[in-house]
C-alpha cells in the first residue's frame, strides 16, 4: 500500500557553485545565477503493510507533523541557500528532493513506514521525483 502527503511552501534560491568563478556561474546557472523563487508543491510517498488495529499505515497526522517540523518550518519562505540541511549544496531542486530524503527516512520508519518517493513541482512544468 502507497500513501501520499501533499505540503506547499514557497521558497527563493540561487544557484551557485561555490568552487567556481562568478563568470563561470553566470555561464553555467544563465539567469538562476540570480536569486528568485519558486512556489513549490512535495509530495512525499511511503509505503507499509496496513496496520491491523488501526487500519492505516502510519496515521496522516503524524506523517504531516514530521513533514512540517523537519521540512516546512525551515524552507517556507526562506533561502534554501541558508537551509541548515542544503549547506554546501547546489539548491537545485534535485539536491532538494536528495536531502529532503534524508531528514525524513529515519522518522517516518519511526511511524513504521518505509519512505517511497519524494517529488517536487518546481513550476507546472519542471517536477523531480527522488526514490532514494
Amino acid at each position: 500500500m502507497y500513501i501520499t502527503r501533499r505540503e506547499r511552501f514557497s521558497a527563493s534560491h540561487r544557484l551557485i557553485n561555490k568552487e567556481i568563478s562568478p563568470e563561470e556561474n553566470k555561464k553555467l546557472f544563465g539567469k538562476c545565477y540570480n536569486p528568485h523563487g519558486h512556489n513549490y508543491e512535495i509530495f512525499i510517498t511511503i509505503s507499509g503493510e496496513i496496520n491491523e488495529a488501526s487500519g492505516m499505515i502510519v496515521d496522516l497526522k503524524d506523517l504531516k507533523k514530521i513533514i512540517n517540523d523537519k521540512i516546512i518550518i525551515k524552507i517556507d519562505h526562506n533561502s534554501l541557500n541558508e537551509v541548515d540541511f542544503m549547506k554546501n549544496k547546489i539548491p537545485t531542486t534535485e539536491n532538494l528532493c536528495i536531502q529532503i530524503w534524508h531528514e525524513l527516512k529515519k522518522p517516518i520508519q519511526s511511524l513504521g513506514g518505509k519512505l517511497y518517493k519524494i517529488r517536487i513541482n518546481e513550476t507546472e512544468n519542471n517536477y523531480f521525483e527522488y526514490f532514494g
